[in-house]
């Protein structure tokens, strides 16, 4: 057991809420909370599939939620949102972003307060995009103003609907999660498209800085977020090496054992292909970890080349 759990048997009697828990993170997460003690469920649109925990029905867009699904609840993560990598970003597009994290979180909240739960605590998902894509020489912290571009107006919408339950005297925290190394991640597995015939290429400036946290990393905030009623607000998860795209890119040829082209697809091609959405990958800056670990928590993968070992070699 690491330092950051607790033990098990003292949790058994606790659950746990997740939206959006059959993606990604949401398996992860409800793997490290289960082995933690916690008793997982999930809120799903689709609820055909049996798995290891029980799912309820929800749909945020038409106001619908089984209404048992929160009874005895202890706490929220809220994951659910549509993945801002899967579509070019079209006015329709957008609006679905934004509508599919504002929207859900406050359903939620009105579902809470309107059944008076006593929830112990509401944790949200946001993201290092927050902060914008330019890239600059700042160290980006959580106090920081939101970025005026599409990305830091989401996450101000996401967080603003997540301040709903502070405002209800719910301790609330923001996760705001960079780049997630994880060989199923849609970002890392888009970088390494091109290995399929032999080579990685780079994209954007040598100066764009690639902010990124290793999926154990990222569950065992949320597992922090649950069990230290201390801390409240955002949180950066990001893990405290700073790397550059460049140097990602040369850290993951080193791992594959291939070549990185040493010429970069050109900005005008990504954004004839993507459109808006090209600046997640074409600009960025460093976001600082010093908060989290500031709060006691230990990175298992402070550094890059740990962590794309880890995922790729198993």
């Amino acid at each position: 057991m690491s330092e950051n759990q607790i033990s098990v048997n003292s949790k058994r009697n606790q659950s746990v809420l997740i939206t959006g828990g059959g993606g990604l993170i949401g398996k992860h997460l409800t793997s490290i909370l289960t082995k933690a003690g916690y008793n997982v469920s999930h809120l799903s649109r689709n609820i055909k599939k049996p798995g290891d925990v029980r799912v309820f029905m929800w749909d945020p867009e038409k106001k619908l939620i089984d209404a048992s699904s929160i009874n005895g609840i202890d706490f929220i993560i809220h994951l659910a949102g549509a993945n801002i990598g899967d579509k070019r970003w079209t006015r329709k597009r957008k609006e679905e972003i934004i509508q599919s994290r504002v929207d859900s979180a406050r359903f939620l909240h009105k579902t809470i307060t309107d059944n008076r739960i006593p929830l112990k605590a509401f944790i949200s998902a946001s993201a290092t995009g927050i902060y914008g894509s330019e890239t600059s020489s700042k160290i980006s912290v959580e106090n920081d103003p939101p970025a005026q571009d599409f990305l830091g107006s989401v996450c101000r919408q996401w967080e603003e609907a997540a301040d709903l339950f502070s405002a209800s005297g719910i301790r609330t925290i923001k996760i705001r999660t960079a780049v997630v190394v994880d060989k199923n991640d849609s970002a890392l597995s888009k970088l390494m498209l091109s290995a399929k015939f032999g080579f990685l290429v780079k994209t954007g400036s040598s100066l764009k800085y690639m902010p990124w946290i290793h999926a154990t990393d990222l569950c065992n905030i949320y597992l922090k977020a649950i069990e230290d009623s201390s801390i409240s607000g955002a949180f950066n998860a990001v893990a405290p090496q700073h790397v550059t795209h460049n140097e990602f890119m040369k850290t993951l040829g080193k791992i594959l054992k291939l070549p990185v082209l040493g010429v970069a697809v050109p900005d005008f091609v990504l954004r004839a292909v993507i459109g808006e959405m090209s600046d997640v990958i074409l600009k960025g800056s460093r976001v600082s970890s010093d908060k989290i670990v500031s709060t006691g928590f230990r990175f298992r993968y402070w550094m890059l080349e740990d962590a794309l070992i880890d995922v790729l070699r198993k």
